[in-house]
């Protein structure tokens, strides 16, 4: 069933709210908790969904997001089957443009939609947090007989106005858009609860294709939600889908990691107890790019002699990391971190190729790749001292970004 759909990634956004783990990457290539990249878990689910026709569609910093595709999906499909992977930067095929909205960036790559010649065309966001099993939107939207059909989640309508919400009728069709609303519709049967739109699509590839041939010669900002979908629902054959989690919770769990609080957030739950993604279910397995490290290490058992003790308490710690004489609590450490004797660690995300020097004491930060913390650094412990050398979110996370100079 599924062979019947290609799956159109959009991975070319700048993630500015990111910054500046965003200086060097497109925000689908940011590293996320701890081997992974925020790419993988739109990729996984294509997988797990049998969908094995991918388009990437990237444009800013592709370089390290290419490459990780090179190394950990393109190998998994055969092209002898029909099975493709592959990133499509802009082509400049319909004029001398970069995308300048997703409508725009699907448009131009018409070509190769018409090319594939697949009835249906799923797109999907390649910076969101998830787990979904698009065949149960794919039968929804064959049996609605729908032009197209919109993921929804459920959100209580307190918080309805950090969304884009979909007004529908008893029968889930969308009779409505409304963005970030201070009053916002509420589901029919469901007064405390909204539809917010989760920016993935299906739709029957003949009919967007038209829709998106309209929308081109038109001053619009060539946007699915602004444009597209509102001229789609004339047709009264628009559906919205609520989304299903894979995790088998009530609650679920679906995260746009956009800001460094929303990232730094998303991955201190996963060292939580109970997180709310689960990693570990081993019938939707998220897969990535496995680097060939050693195991991790951890030594020095001198508690009893001043406080020297390898340990890591609440955290994930991935391959080739070595905790040697230091302590590593609630924090995600990336593969190939050093962490040294006396150094105490809390509630912070250490990307690939970390070294934390001696007597460090650092505290709700994220420290991206090939980073060295000399000797005796505090961070997170003095709001202001952090403020004039490194970068802070909203939220007091200090971040300091990849191969930075630390004095």
């Amino acid at each position: 069933m599924m062979k019947q759909v290609l799956a159109v990634i959009l991975a070319g956004g700048k993630g500015e709210r990111l910054y500046p783990l965003t200086i060097h990457r497109a925000k689908p290539a940011v590293p996320f908790g701890g081997k992974y990249r925020i790419i993988d878990f739109t990729l996984s689910n294509c997988i797990n969904s049998d969908i094995r026709r991918i388009a990437v569609l990237t444009q800013y910093k592709s370089l390290s997001l290419d490459r990780h595709l090179a190394l950990s999906w393109e190998n998994l499909l055969n092209p002898e089957l029909g099975e493709y992977i592959f990133t499509i930067p802009p082509q400049q095929r319909i004029d001398d443009r970069w995308y300048e909205g997703t409508a725009d960036a699907v448009f131009q790559n018409i070509y190769v939609i018409e090319r594939d010649n697949s009835p249906y065309m799923l797109i999907l966001s390649g910076d969101h947090i998830y787990k979904m099993d698009y065949a149960d939107m794919f039968e929804f939207h064959t049996e609605k007989n729908a032009m197209g059909t919109v993921a929804s989640i459920r959100v209580h309508k307190s918080i309805a106005s950090s969304f884009g919400i979909v007004q529908v009728d008893p029968d889930c069709r969308i009779i409505g858009f409304q963005e970030k609303p201070a009053e916002p519709e509420t589901i029919p049967g469901d007064p405390d609860h909204c539809y917010a739109s989760m920016g993935i699509y299906i739709f029957n590839t003949a009919d967007i294709i038209n829709e998106l041939r309209a929308d081109a010669g038109t001053s619009s900002a060539h946007d699915f939600g602004k444009n597209i979908l509102p001229e789609m629902m004339k047709s009264g054959r628009l559906f919205a889908h609520e989304f299903k989690d894979e995790n088998r919770k009530e609650a679920k769990y679906w995260r746009d990691v956009g800001t460094i609080d929303a990232y730094w957030e998303a991955n201190m739950d996963l060292v939580s107890v109970d997180p709310q993604f689960n990693l570990y279910d081993e019938s939707w397995p998220v897969r990535t790019y496995q680097g060939q490290f050693p195991p991790a290490k951890f030594v020095f058992a001198q508690e009893y002699k001043g406080g020297r003790l390898g340990v890591a308490l609440d955290s994930i710690v991935c391959g080739g990391c070595i905790v040697s004489g230091g302590r590593v609590q609630n924090s995600v450490l990336s593969p190939n971190v050093r962490v040294n004797s006396y150094v105490d660690i809390r509630e912070s995300i250490l990307l690939e190729n970390v070294e934390v020097g001696r007597h460090c004491r650092i505290r709700k930060a994220i420290i991206d790749k090939d980073v060295y913390i000399p000797a005796g650094t505090t961070i997170g412990y003095d709001a202001g001292e952090d403020a004039k050398r490194f970068s802070v979110s909203p939220g007091g996370v200090v971040v300091i970004p990849k191969g930075a100079e630390v004095r």
